[in-house]
């Protein structure tokens, strides 16, 4: 029976994670959970798996909970709520499924702790990617990604040598909007930007994608997960999501991972990996009924927030953590109908450029940043 500590279990990535250990109750059991503001499904989650520890959002919600939740529940909120669900519990496997860069702390604890770290908050490694790695690497950590794309090239490598990759190819699906021009997208409505065609998510990757940030985390966090350059790392839209990623090899051998888009399937492979489960609530793949699959060059012209990821990549050090904290409160802004979504992509480019990077960054100067560069951001639109 292997122990799990989930944080973001009313999130996408966090229920279906439930999914998972509902389907398989003699290999899974949740140790500790967080949850958000979804206090109705927090207490469904609560009381249909029993976790030893819930970390809720602040006081206010560990106060609402207080007296709905079964005996022998620990509740305990804000950080240091998530650091203990993370790390000071008997869970075997942390699944990192927060949004922001708020998972950052508690993953580097859980390292600390010597937990395997299932990874579906990009921004952990975005923010920090040399701090997180250099950490798992001393303590001996797996870090097993979550996102489908990492999911595949990790797949993709199993038995093959690193030292022959030429490069790997993250697929995009181009996101709401890939089938409209950039003058198109002036006025578009926060409804229509949540409107994915493929995938399932939350409200901020949605519009990560649809803006291409979230592949350019994406390119950032395959820069640190397999330790290659960013020259090494190319993007490739591809509107069906079918494949999930591919590696092409020195010899021109090109490997491929493919299924149905259902973000179950690489979440079950962190959490058994390097054995498979059946999986039997999700579509298995048919290829004669799809008949094609499509690709179209990622351009930086059309997703300008794809060029700005590669940029502050290159850069390194503490421009990541401002590319990150930029886009997460113009999201933020976008969401709340202080901005229009190509304003997005204005201040993440604005901040980027006020910027000075340091090299190798600390924790405590990560998080400055982190805030400066939110305050900075809200302070555009004052």
């Amino acid at each position: 029976m292997k122990k799990i500590s989930l944080l973001g279990a009313t999130g996408s990535i966090g229920t279906q994670t439930l999914d998972i250990i509902r389907l398989h109750p003699n290999q899974f059991e949740l140790e500790a959970i967080s949850i958000g503001n979804n206090l109705t499904l927090g207490r469904e989650i609560i009381h249909t798996f029993k976790p030893k520890v819930v970390s809720v959002l602040n006081k206010e919600s560990l106060d609402a909970l207080q007296n709905q939740v079964p005996e022998g529940v620990k509740l305990v909120y804000g950080e240091r709520g998530l650091i203990e669900v993370a790390a000071n519990n008997d869970a075997e496997v942390v699944v990192n499924a927060v949004v922001g860069s708020v998972g950052l702390k508690p993953t580097l604890r859980a390292i600390e702790e010597k937990k395997a770290i299932a990874l579906a908050n990009k921004e952990t490694l975005v923010t920090a990617g040399h701090l997180v790695m250099e950490k798992a690497k001393k303590n001996n950590v797996p870090i097993l990604p979550v996102d489908s794309e990492h999911s595949a090239i990790f797949q993709c490598l199993n038995g093959e040598n690193r030292n022959s990759i030429y490069r790997l190819v993250l697929t995009a699906s181009g996101g709401s909007f890939r089938n409209q021009s950039r003058h198109e997208l002036k006025d578009v409505t926060i409804e229509s930007a949540l409107n994915h065609p493929n995938w399932s998510m939350g409200a901020k990757i949605t519009i990560d994608s649809a803006t291409m940030v979230n592949k350019g985390l994406e390119v950032i966090e395959a820069h640190w997960l397999f330790d290659l350059p960013y020259e090494k790392i190319d993007v490739v839209l591809h509107k069906e999501s079918i494949i999930h990623s591919m590696v092409e090899f020195e010899d021109t051998s090109v490997i491929a991972q493919l299924g149905s888009p259902d973000m179950k399937v690489p979440i079950q492979y962190a959490l058994t990996y390097p054995d498979r489960l059946a999986l039997p609530i999700s579509k298995r793949l048919n290829l004669i009924d799809i008949g094609k699959l499509h690709f179209e060059e990622a351009s930086f012209d059309r997703y300008r927030a794809l060029k700005f990821a590669y940029t502050a990549g290159k850069i390194g050090g503490s421009m990541t953590t401002v590319l990150n904290a930029a886009n997460e409160q113009a999201v933020q802004m976008f969401l709340n109908g202080e901005i229009g979504f190509l304003e997005i992509e204005d201040c993440i480019e604005t901040a980027m450029e006020k910027h000075i990077a340091i090299k190798q960054p600390d924790l405590e100067t990560i998080i400055e940043i982190d805030q400066s560069t939110r305050k900075f951001v809200r302070s555009l639109k004052a």
